[in-house]
């Protein structure tokens, strides 16, 4: 590899010129769309999607269906996943195996929950505070009419997200 700013020749690995201290330009990977049938439900499309944005898989599914539930797009949100499923191509067993991400996955909370945890593991996602995803919740359901769909949502969503693990509490051990 040949550094840019000195046009003298580097190891391949190297993060800075040793001969004028510049950084070196990287090249970057290209990152594909591609389809993971192996880690999707249903062919892979949301688990691909997911992985391209580097987001939780739940999230992704759970964004695709309240888009599809919005009035008079369920057969749209349908047709839409079925073009993704034919058009995006399946990802490569060694892309697959090699991309191990380390994003938190979308929980729905134990510890913050209202109802059922569905914005609480939102705002534990996001790191947002809970009251804030929750009156943006109630705030996008009332003000567009839309008070069926936004129920829906939740319900969908309360059940796609799965619930976070039970926090164990330990005993304190006591003086006698």
């Amino acid at each position: 590899m040949t550094c840019r700013h000195c046009a003298k020749e580097i190891e391949d690995h190297s993060a800075f010129c040793r001969f004028c201290g510049a950084a070196v330009e990287m090249p970057r990977r290209l990152r594909r769309l591609t389809r993971r049938p192996a880690e999707g439900k249903l062919g892979g499309v949301c688990a691909g999607v997911a992985a391209y944005f580097d987001i939780d898989v739940t999230f992704v599914r759970v964004a695709w269906i309240v888009l599809s539930i919005w009035p008079g797009a369920v057969i749209l949100g349908a047709v839409a996943y079925v073009a993704a499923w034919i058009l995006i191509p399946p990802a490569d067993t060694l892309d697959a195996a090699s991309a191990v991400s380390s994003r938190r996955p979308l929980l729905r909370s134990r510890a913050d929950k209202r109802i059922a945890g569905v914005c609480g593991g939102l705002a534990e996602y996001f790191g947002a505070d809970p009251t804030v995803v929750r009156v943006a919740w109630v705030v996008l359901t009332i003000v567009p009419c839309a008070i069926v769909f936004g129920v829906i949502a939740y319900l969908v969503a309360w059940l796609v997200i799965p619930s976070g693990p039970v926090a164990t509490l330990h005993p304190s051990p006591s003086t006698p």
